[in-house]
């Protein structure tokens, strides 16, 4: 991946629905070549696909947390099936140090969150949990660059 490669993908980030001939305009480039860029960059699996970043108008007012998991050694496979049960589980990653999971959760009710927090507290192999409610979003990259 070069310079060129980098510029293209920084401005697919901001707007993935620019045109290539709009790409290609902003870039200096042929029109074909940044369609053979774009093309590379999917083949390579730099490119994993195309989404939106739904809005305040889609997305109700949610209750956003994020919840640190302890689990008993090998319980991932346990642990993670249960975790995709629940809807208001948005993502799931492996981190390390003290927790060996951060839960992201989305819920409409302080009294959904709770149940949701009880529900994950219940799953067999979680040992323990520490959970951070979000207030206010300072900055978010998603989906941007």
């Amino acid at each position: 991946m070069d310079d060129t490669d980098r510029k293209l993908l920084a401005l697919m980030r901001r707007n993935a629905r620019l045109s290539v001939a709009l790409l290609a305009r902003r870039l200096g480039l042929a029109r074909t070549t940044v369609q053979a860029r774009i093309e590379r960059l999917e083949r390579r699996g730099v490119i994993a696909g195309y989404t939106i970043v739904p809005g305040p108008a889609l997305s109700p007012a949610r209750l956003r947390a994020s919840v640190l998991l302890r689990i008993e050694p090998r319980a991932s496979a346990r642990v993670l099936p249960r975790l995709e049960t629940l809807p208001q589980v948005e993502c799931v990653h492996t981190t390390s140090g003290r927790f060996d999971l951060i839960v992201e959760l989305a819920a409409g009710s302080t009294e959904e969150l709770d149940r949701t927090l009880d529900r994950i507290g219940a799953i067999t192999g979680v040992l323990g949990s520490e959970s951070l409610i979000h207030l206010s979003t300072r900055i978010d990259r998603r989906g941007r660059d």
